[in-house]
């Protein structure tokens, strides 16, 4: 399977680096090296994430290290990455 991110998964992806490249420039290399780590795993693994009740299909996996989510879809041969928030937002999408 291959990742295909949504264009709100690519804005969240773009503030997330600029963030961190800004505020913790240390961190950014192996933040975005974990996040590349972790898609890797659900185009191999992809209902390795677990499912959310509010949202039927959607999957989300934590990125442990960072106080990231992925929020995805599984769909035939592509994974739809929707969003990737911060874990202490309340909403999930």
């Amino acid at each position: 399977m291959r990742a295909v991110f949504t264009t709100a998964a690519l804005a969240d992806l773009e503030d997330i680096i600029i963030y961190t490249k800004q505020n913790f420039p240390r961190s950014a290399a192996s933040l975005e090296r974990r996040i590349r780590d972790v898609i890797s795993r659900i185009e191999t693994w992809p209902h390795s994430g677990r499912t959310v009740a509010e949202r039927p299909g959607v999957r989300v996996v934590p990125l442990i290290r960072y106080p990231f989510q992925i929020f995805y879809i599984p769909s035939g041969e592509e994974i739809h990455v929707l969003h990737i928030h911060h874990a202490a937002r309340v909403e999930e999408q």
